[in-house]
């Protein structure tokens, strides 16, 4: 990891909808230059705490604490001028439009009031694109023509376009292919070997091992430990995940190994 102190501190952070607590007072920390797996089952809290990071819904207490400033509740524009994007499952790119059209989406550079710089925004486009290791057949076809890991790829320039130091995936090879999978996989990691802070929401196991440095394990709203991914394997993770290992048996095991 590339820093001592957070990048980002979550604490006390709750969530309550009518009669189910979504999130019970939770704390969780992310460093740049790693990469922050959440697993959990389904309900455990993990879109929970993501909307809440995004600024998509309002926390009941709690707070945020983003490079050393609190924060009680964020906005989808505070979260991102404080640092913040979040590259969700759909990607929310638009079909039609190219990629540096995308990456530029509501902050376009003109040349005068109504008219775009256009061949500013392609190099500029091709040049994050290059520095980021992502590789698009061209700049002129539509999204719709690339690949799954190819539009994961535009999403996340976009991100960072937009001032991402911390970079929040859902799910982020779902139904994708083997190859486009492992394309994907080696652009989070690169990610924090950048110095870019990355939180992945997965529920493949095997990828999760494959890129996270640190785990954070949740269950009914709750942490129950974020662990190095070094420090456990994928059946103490599961484990933990279902309820089937206690604990405070699980620290005294970690403890005599």
């Amino acid at each position: 990891m590339s820093s001592v102190q957070p990048f980002l501190q979550v604490r006390g952070i709750a969530k309550r909808y009518s009669n189910i607590e979504a999130l019970k007072a939770i704390d969780l920390d992310l460093y740049t230059g790693e990469v922050l797996a959440i697993v959990g089952d389904n309900g455990a809290g993990k879109s929970t705490i993501i909307k809440i990071l995004s600024g998509a819904i309002t926390p009941d207490s709690g707070e945020i604490i983003i490079a050393g400033r609190k924060y009680s509740k964020l906005k989808p524009k505070t979260a991102l001028d404080a640092g913040i994007s979040t590259v969700y499952q759909d990607l929310a790119l638009i079909d039609t439009m190219d990629s540096a059209s995308n990456i530029f989406l509501g902050r376009e550079h003109r040349k005068h009031f109504f008219c775009l710089d256009d061949k500013r925004m392609q190099q500029e486009a091709l040049d994050l694109l290059q520095q980021l290791g992502i590789y698009i057949p061209s700049l002129y076809s539509t999204v719709a023509c690339l690949s799954g890991g190819q539009r994961q790829g535009v999403a996340v320039a976009r991100a960072i376009h937009q001032g991402g130091r911390l970079l929040i995936f859902d799910e982020p090879t779902a139904a994708m292919g083997l190859k486009e999978t492992a394309t994907v996989l080696r652009l989070i990691r690169g990610l924090a070997e950048e110095g870019f802070g990355v939180i992945v929401v997965s529920h493949n196991m095997e990828q999760v091992f494959k890129i996270s440095d640190r785990i954070c394990i949740m269950r009914q709203g709750e942490v129950v430990d974020c662990v190095k991914t070094s420090e456990v394997n994928p059946q103490d993770v599961v484990a933990m995940i279902t309820g089937a290992i206690d604990l405070e048996d699980f620290s005294i095991y970690r403890s005599k190994n």
